[in-house]
């Protein structure tokens, strides 16, 4: 049975709220209602509509500035109709820049609103997801790059290989493609792919598959997955593979099909690391703090000291290491949580294995021109140094055997951050 589709109507006036809601639900939408700006944000942490409208005009926040913010967050992923009784041509063509689909005069007409609702609706149907947001993993240039890889790819209609290390957000890419009203599944082993891939092909359809760490399948299993790929257009099914392994090495060793490896390749995109993109670790910080204190009632405090060492950290889990050391914290810690707490609690792990390094030095850096491998050479070697030195500048400047102006210079060349806090001398 197909669902209703969902509308949440934002506006400060009873009577409006009210009279569009009575004409949306006599035509079989599903309404939901917010008064202002802060119960829509409320809303759309929870629930992905298929359509907003959307005043401009609202007592606590207006409504482009809210636009502007769900663009931010990566949550326009619905189309938002914008409505005033006194708009101007200016607050219209900046609203469509933003993201919006159309915009509405008030008092609005009966066939115009519903006109307006069904092309929205039908040219969100048509087009999916209005674009892939991985804001919840970053917004550095690398995200940015995954983001336009996939959307190409979708765009081709190719199955997705996302692969990275552990902790990357595999889960996150699939979550991202997922069309709101359509079936998603995941399958957390490939059991149901060895036993029956057709039924689960079924239960997709129309949807979103996501088939977690194919790199640990059995030989029938990635046999079902190789059925899977022949019949996915037919389906109208997008597939999306997750692996944390090297299947490249494991092909070699003959424990994964390459002709499956060959057909899923044409798709396959690569998570960045947190060292690799350590400019979104402070949001990241920021976020998973927000979230964890919410859910408790602590007095802790997270001093910026805590904070630097959380940003030089390795994080060879990458973002489920950093948010479990951050839950960690909260629960342990009551009063101020400082650097000292963070780099005591991580221990040698927060600092990069030689192991970790040592592939980068010999299978990637002769592959480069000179000056990009000795750049390559140098960020690895100071990232590695600023994390053993704890970010103090006086001790890695004497290490790396550089004046400080230098130092601050080379780091700046390099794109590498760090923080003037911690250049206390040893």
């Amino acid at each position: 049975m197909v669902q209703p589709k969902e509308i949440l109507i934002v506006d400060d006036e009873i009577g409006i709220r009210e009279l569009l809601s009575e004409i949306l639900q006599d035509e079989g939408y599903r309404v939901s209602l917010a008064e202002n700006a802060g119960e829509a944000r409320n809303y759309r942490a929870r629930v992905q509509p298929s359509l907003v409208l959307l005043d401009i005009w609202m007592p606590d926040t207006d409504g482009v500035t809210l636009l502007r913010e769900w663009a931010a967050n990566g949550q326009l992923t619905m189309p938002v109709v914008m409505m005033s009784g006194h708009g101007t041509i200016e607050t219209a063509v900046e609203a469509t820049k933003i993201g919006a689909f159309d915009f509405l005069e008030k008092p609005v007409g009966l066939q115009k609103l519903l006109s307006t609702v069904s092309r929205a609706l039908k040219t969100a149907a048509r087009q999916g997801p209005r674009r892939i947001s991985l804001a919840s993993l970053g917004t550095s240039t690398p995200v940015i790059e995954v983001e336009r890889a996939i959307e190409q790819l979708i765009r081709a209609n190719r199955p997705l290989l996302v692969v990275g290390e552990p902790g990357t957000g595999h889960d996150i890419v699939a979550r991202a493609l997922h069309v709101p009203e359509t079936p998603y599944v995941t399958l957390s082993t490939g059991a149901r792919l060895a036993t029956n891939p057709s039924q689960v092909l079924e239960e997709a359809r129309e949807g979103t598959l996501h088939c977690v760490e194919i790199g640990a399948y059995s030989k029938s299993e990635q046999k079902g997955l190789s059925f899977l790929l022949s019949k996915l257009e037919r389906q109208n099914t997008v597939l999306v593979c997750s692996s944390s392994e090297q299947l490249g090495n494991l092909a070699a060793e003959g424990r994964f099909d390459s002709a499956l490896l060959a057909g899923l390749s044409v798709g396959t995109v690569m998570l960045p690391p947190l060292r690799e993109r350590r400019e979104d670790i402070p949001a990241m910080i920021e976020r998973f703090w927000r979230e964890i204190t919410a859910s408790q009632r602590t007095l802790a405090k997270l001093h910026p000291t805590a904070v630097s060492a959380l940003s030089s950290a390795y994080w060879p889990g990458n973002l489920d290491h950093l948010h479990n050391v951050i839950a960690n914290l909260v629960m342990t810690i009551e009063s101020e949580i400082t650097g000292e707490h963070v780099r005591r609690l991580l221990g040698e792990s927060g600092m990069p294995p030689p192991a970790a390094i040592a592939p980068e030095v010999t299978a990637r850096f002769f592959e480069l021109p000179l000056r990009e491998a000795r750049e390559a050479f140098e960020r690895i070697y100071f990232e590695q140094l600023l994390g053993k030195e704890q970010s103090n500048m006086s001790r890695v400047a004497e290490r790396a055997g550089l004046e400080r102006t230098h130092l601050y210079r080379k780091l700046k060349q390099l794109n590498i951050r760090f923080s003037r806090r911690n250049d206390e001398v040893a």
